[in-house]
């Protein structure tokens, strides 16, 4: 579904992805897992043309296009495919739940209005939000806030959604309203591509890994294999560390 080969970004002197490859097929939930700073959210951002990468080819759907080079109107074309839930919500906060669902759809697509609304209110209610319609982003928690992220995506019904750390920005409480959302989309067969810290999440939801680190993947594998017979020694100190936090939180 999505083969992405060699992409390579800098922002000026500072190389930031070193020529990554990865595979993506229907149905698949890939965790990109890896040290803050290691290109994660880059290499997400340059999938969906948020960021132009420098180089490297991208087949999605058995067309093939050059990273670097790709025109507008292809890039509005993959886009309509797609959808990218981002960390810090990014809602409009003059708009609620409802019109923020509803907004790419009427402007955007130029869908009947009553059309769209009606779209959206089914997304917001798939994400548990279906008393929250006429509620602006400042009275919605911090959890109920990324599920409208979610929402507004869904709505879109693309092929695969981009998530990039969806709940880095929650505090702890709210993190697994969030995940729930996301393991019910995974369960339904939504092919998901998230950058995330959650290793609960990239163990029990997820059935492919991708490690990376100082931009390049050093670990691309299924998730059993990731976390029960990791090859590469630096993916061994990885979760080490993560061990012994996760026994000093429980503490």
């Amino acid at each position: 579904m999505v083969q992405a080969r060699n992409i390579t970004k800098s922002f000026q002197a500072q190389v930031v992805l070193r020529g990554v490859d990865l595979s993506v097929e229907k149905g698949d939930v890939v965790a990109i897992l890896g040290p803050s700073g290691s290109g994660k959210t880059t290499l997400l951002r340059c999938l969906n043309f948020l960021e132009t990468a420098d180089g490297g080819t991208l087949e999605f759907d058995g067309e093939t296009f050059q990273m670097g080079h790709v025109s507008k109107k292809d890039i509005a074309r993959l886009r309509k495919k797609t959808a990218f839930v981002f960390q810090s919500y990014n809602l409009f906060s003059n708009k609620t739940a409802l019109q923020n669902v509803t907004e790419g759809l009427i402007i955007g697509r130029k869908m009947d209005k009553a059309q769209a609304m009606e779209i959206g209110r089914r997304a917001l209610d798939k994400v548990g939000l279906s008393d929250r319609y006429d509620y602006y982003p400042h009275q919605l928690s911090g959890g109920q806030q990324q599920r409208v992220g979610i929402a507004r995506a869904l709505a879109t019904d693309p092929e695969i959604i981009y998530f990039d750390e969806p709940t880095s920005a929650l505090d702890p409480e709210l993190i697994g309203e969030v995940l729930t959302v996301m393991r019910q989309l995974a369960e339904e067969g939504m092919t998901m591509l998230v950058v995330t810290h959650e290793m609960s999440f990239a163990r029990n939801v997820s059935n492919k890994v991708i490690f990376m680190e100082d931009g390049q993947v050093l670990e691309q594998c299924g998730s059993k294999e990731f976390f029960e017979n990791p090859k590469e020694e630096r993916i061994k100190t990885f979760l080490r560390t993560l061990s012994g936090e996760a026994q000093q939180v429980d503490m």
